[in-house]
């Protein structure tokens, strides 16, 4: 499906298959592209890329289309990786994770540190992280297909 050029998010690299490959939706996901561009909220003078998901309704492109900074999507991807790290580990802990310690990882980044941490205020956290887990394990397959490709792509970049 062709990705709209007339709105504020104005795209320049495009998946237009998207809705082919979107993991356990493909085939039946209203994700219908992803794009890399400028930004909707780009000002006169400042001028940022974004990434963005694009839905369609089935009617009309949907307003829960999703557009992202680019350095928020590696932020994520961060976020992803640095989660499947301690779930390899996370068998060690009774509650998959360490009560006392719940911080998994410190990521450095701009001379500070992204905190990487179970989500203890969750009243239901024990039982959510035992399904995240399964989720994660379930969805291995899928998961590890991207990071592949991510990783040689980085290694082709020299990272």
């Amino acid at each position: 499906m062709k990705i709209p050029t007339s709105l504020k998010h104005k795209p320049v690299i495009v998946s237009e298959n998207y809705e082919q490959v979107d993991g356990r939706y493909a085939g039946q996901t209203d994700a219908k592209g992803l794009s890399l561009g400028l930004a909707q909220w780009n000002d006169r003078g400042k001028v940022d890329i974004s990434a963005k998901v694009w839905r369609y309704t089935g009617e009309k492109w949907s307003r829960q289309s999703e557009e992202l900074p680019l350095h928020r999507v590696l932020d994520l991807a961060i976020l992803v990786t640095s989660s499947i790290a301690h779930f390899r580990e996370a068998y060690r802990y009774q509650d998959l994770f360490d009560p006392e310690n719940p911080v998994i990882g410190r990521v450095g980044l701009q001379g500070d540190a992204m905190n990487v941490a179970v989500a203890t205020d969750n009243d239901r956290i024990k039982e959510d992280i035992k399904l995240f887990s399964q989720v994660l394990s379930d969805d291995s397959e899928l998961i590890g297909e991207r990071l592949r490709t991510l990783s040689n792509i980085l290694k082709e970049m020299g990272y």
